[in-house]
């Protein structure tokens, strides 16, 4: 079971939150955004109720950049830039959070990978028996 509340920060520190609900799926993201967005091979995050999400200090300071599309929004501390959450553009109670920004051990750990069809060339994808999936993971897998 997933230890609640999950607290996090940004790295300056100036965003501080702490989500309620727990986390839920997790998993690792390998398409290019995600790539481009963290600097690294693959992002980590968990999905969490949205309106569990209550910020200790710092909400001003969170910026969201809509990739178009339909894509989840990708939300970051205005003052240093660390990914913090995604939104989706179409239900505002589906939420994820990058691993990256969390205090401790969140409980639970990534349960597949996605998108591996755009991998990083440099960093080869881990036989971690995770299942694999070359673009989304499909709704029923």
């Amino acid at each position: 079971m997933t230890p609640t509340p999950v607290t996090g920060r940004c790295l300056c520190g100036a965003i501080q939150f702490e989500i309620g609900s727990g986390l839920g799926n997790a998993s690792y993201c390998h398409c290019t955004r995600c790539q481009r967005r963290t600097g690294t091979a693959a992002s980590v995050q968990a999905r969490f109720e949205g309106d569990s999400l209550r910020f200790i200090s710092g909400e001003e300071l969170l910026k969201a950049y809509d990739p178009g599309g339909g894509s989840f929004h990708k939300l970051f501390c205005s003052e240093c830039g660390s990914s913090l959450f995604s939104r989706s553009p179409s239900d505002p109670s589906v939420w994820s959070v990058r691993f990256g920004a969390l205090d401790a051990d969140p409980g639970v750990r990534p349960s597949y990978r996605q998108f591996v069809a755009y991998a990083a060339t440099w960093e080869q994808v881990p036989d971690d028996g995770l299942p694999h999936f070359p673009e989304r993971r499909p709704p029923d897998s």
